[in-house]
């Protein structure tokens, strides 16, 4: 992620946010006054997001000390922003929209290590997939890394995946690898879909040498498998994979499970922002 992906993603929520200002705010807090606040977190997890978080507070104008940083760990109680007498307006008006990203991307990072701890020692990787949030795929792939997951390729132009309709619109698995093949240079990787052991032969025929084995069941990925280590052929599992069987399906001897839950799914880490309960005025505000 750079600078300027992070502001223009902060800039446009808080333009969604309050279009017209935070009515709110301004209308129960004299603008001089200041107060100290901290975010803390209320659940253990993973943190993602602290950019989103600062950048959100800077836009609004208070200024923050980061005592965290993406991929920690954090237990409840922790404090993972601190604000020393900063602008009351400018912290209430970033705190939703700083909360948000990094509860979300938090989240993210947190059952992303989840994943990753279940396949440990298996040689399974965790990969994400492009089912993201439209306007979030860098960040919410990036907390997919802090919680020790890999990412897939990050849109469609970074690889060549043909699925179902690809096939489909082509005639066929072999009409469509060989054609991929044809045209895609040395530097892109080429990956096939297919759902069952025909497929995976007419593919692995074709010259495919990446597979995605798409809702196979154990047995068939523990074939599948077999099959294509004989030919040097690499694999992914996809289809209905949770915490539940994820272990299993690693110890089938896959190189990735790609898991589209962990960016559309995955739950909010709870995060709260605390402001001191007296504020101090530069001046004595009257009303």
């Amino acid at each position: 992620m750079n600078n300027g992906y992070v502001a223009a993603a902060v800039y446009w929520a808080l333009v969604e946010d309050g279009p017209t200002g935070d009515v709110t705010t301004d209308a129960c807090v004299d603008y001089t006054a200041r107060v100290s606040a901290r975010i803390v977190a209320k659940q253990p997890g993973v943190l993602a997001g602290m950019e989103f978080a600062r950048e959100a507070f800077q836009q609004c104008g208070a200024e923050c000390l980061m005592l965290a940083k993406d991929g920690d760990l954090v237990n409840p109680g922790d404090v993972v922003i601190q604000m020393e007498q900063q602008p009351a307006r400018a912290v209430l008006k970033g705190e939703r929209v700083a909360l948000n990203f990094l509860g979300h991307l938090a989240g993210i990072a947190t059952m992303a290590r989840r994943f990753a701890q279940a396949v440990e020692g298996t040689g399974a990787v965790i990969l994400d997939t492009r089912k993201t949030t439209p306007g979030l795929r860098v960040a919410e792939k990036a907390a997919v890394k802090a919680g020790g997951g890999q990412n897939h390729r990050q849109g469609l132009s970074d690889g060549i995946l043909i699925k179902e309709n690809h096939i489909r619109a082509a005639g066929a698995i072999g009409v469509a690898l060989q054609r991929a093949l044809s045209v895609a240079p040395d530097d892109l990787f080429v990956e096939v879909e297919v759902t069952n052991l025909n497929e995976l032969g007419e593919a692995m025929d074709s010259g495919a040498k990446v597979v995605l084995l798409d809702n196979m069941s154990i047995e068939e990925m523990r074939q599948a498998v077999k099959l294509t280590r004989a030919r040097d052929v690499k694999t992914e599992a996809s289809g209905g994979v949770n915490l539940e069987n994820v272990r299993q399906i690693a110890e089938t001897g896959v190189d990735y499970i790609s898991i589209g839950w962990i960016t559309h799914s995955s739950p909010t880490l709870d995060l709260s922002l605390l402001v001191d309960y007296e504020a101090k005025h530069d001046e004595v505000f009257d009303i």
